[in-house]
């Protein structure tokens, strides 16, 4: 069995390490503090008697557990990323511990009124009777991805200390920098040489991915001429109406707030103005590869569209894509999928097989060659005071990554 104690304890460690990452930085990782847990789990990896254990120099982590059978099977994989988003704080992070959940509010913070309630995130009544592990209500709790992490460690702990499991080559990767798009940019497949992956970076218990949006971002500059107010007939030209414009003249409700499943949107998530310049920054999300190449052709002809009512090169529009569906890369491989759906029914783990309304390491890294599904971790609410986690679904998720490598064998290589 699985140690609650040791799983709390392990967790508890990780998390109040401060590892924010920082979009603004050119440096991988992006922040300096981000080491401070990338050598602590080196050690830890070492400690508990992984081989091949290494750090490059820009804080990617890897280590073996060495096949325990003589039979040649695939070596796979296990990732998770140990930065944490820059949305929220994450510095001074004070985990608290529920045991036996009641199901009603708990009281993150009395002194700032911060409650997580099950009225509003109903999800905690999955959990009734449970150890949650929550924050205190000023910081988000870093369970995404440091649960992931936990698991990954506390798995090959337990396979090394229990050699009567039979596996092959397992290979663990922990990166920097997952929050701000860059965590498999500096992944070195082939030196990590597995056959395949898994990420441990999903949210509740049971999921399995193997989707995951199309995702572009899109820079909307608007130029317009600042004359003074009183003279300006005729002349002046305000960029921020210009603007309004060109966002009033997307589709209403293909936005992140009106959709979901795989419905695809424009996210407006950032945007600043003067008469002289307005700038808006989104990003476009689509499943379908079709429909993601149409939304692109939307912005670029309301950009023209735009020029041609108020003069050449008033709205410079620039779109760069950012990922694609994994699908397209895990489909070929469909058994790797099957292997993990397996280990959580025989686990008494009902799967919740569905595509990921956002991006992962897991896209990148099967593009990059090493086709990577996501499994559950087990975290809610991230980047945001209200995360919590269910220690009960960190340990059923250390032993899914068990059960993977006990069935891996089964599916030899050609």
């Amino acid at each position: 069995m699985i140690s609650k104690k040791d799983i709390i304890k392990r967790f508890v460690s990780y998390v109040t390490v401060d590892t924010q990452s920082d979009p603004k930085s050119d440096t991988t990782p992006s922040t300096k503090k981000q080491w401070d847990l990338a050598n602590l789990l080196v050690k830890e990896l070492q400690s508990i008697g992984m081989q091949e254990v290494t750090i490059d120099d820009n804080a990617y982590i890897m280590a073996t557990l060495p096949s325990n059978i003589e039979d040649d099977v695939p070596t796979i994989g296990f990732i998770s990323h140990f930065d944490t988003s820059p949305d929220f704080t994450g510095a001074d992070v004070k985990p608290q511990i529920f045991e036996n959940y009641h199901g009603g509010d708990i009281v993150l913070n009395k002194a700032e009124h911060i409650v997580l309630s099950p009225e509003y995130f109903e999800d905690l009544r999955q959990y009734i009777g449970q150890t949650l592990i929550t924050t205190d209500g000023t910081t988000l709790l870093g369970a995404d991805d440091k649960a992931g992490i936990c698991e990954i460690v506390s798995a090959m702990e337990y396979l090394i200390n229990h050699p009567e499991i039979k596996h092959g080559k397992i290979r663990v990767g922990f990166t920097p920098d997952e929050e701000i798009g860059r965590g498999a940019h500096k992944f070195d497949v082939e030196k990590f040489g597995a056959d395949w992956a898994y990420t441990m970076d999903g949210s509740q218990i049971g999921e399995l991915e193997f989707e995951n949006f199309n995702a572009a971002s899109a820079v909307v500059k608007v130029k317009g001429k600042i004359v003074h107010p009183g003279y300006a007939k005729g002349k002046l030209i305000n960029s921020m109406y210009i603007a309004t414009e060109f966002i009033n003249s997307l589709p209403k409700f293909e936005t992140p707030e009106h959709t979901e499943g795989y419905q695809g949107f424009f996210h407006l998530h950032h945007m600043t103005g003067s008469v002289e310049e307005t700038q808006l920054e989104y990003i476009i999300r689509d499943h379908d590869a079709g429909h993601f190449k149409a939304r692109k052709e939307v912005m670029v002809k309301l950009t023209n569209e735009l020029n041609s009512q108020y003069g050449k090169e008033v709205v410079v529009t620039e779109i760069k894509d950012q990922y694609y569906n994994m699908r397209e890369k895990i489909e070929p491989v469909m058994h790797i999928v099957d292997i993990a759906e397996e280990a959580m029914v025989q686990l008494g783990i009902e799967p919740i097989i569905k595509a990921i309304r956002g991006g992962t390491d897991g896209s990148q890294l099967s593009y990059m060659g090493l086709p990577c599904p996501n499994i559950f971790a087990g975290g809610h609410n991230f980047h945001g005071r209200y995360e919590y986690i269910p220690v009960e679904s960190m340990i059923k998720a250390t032993e899914v990554i068990c059960k993977i490598a006990e069935l891996t064998p089964r599916f030899q290589k050609d």
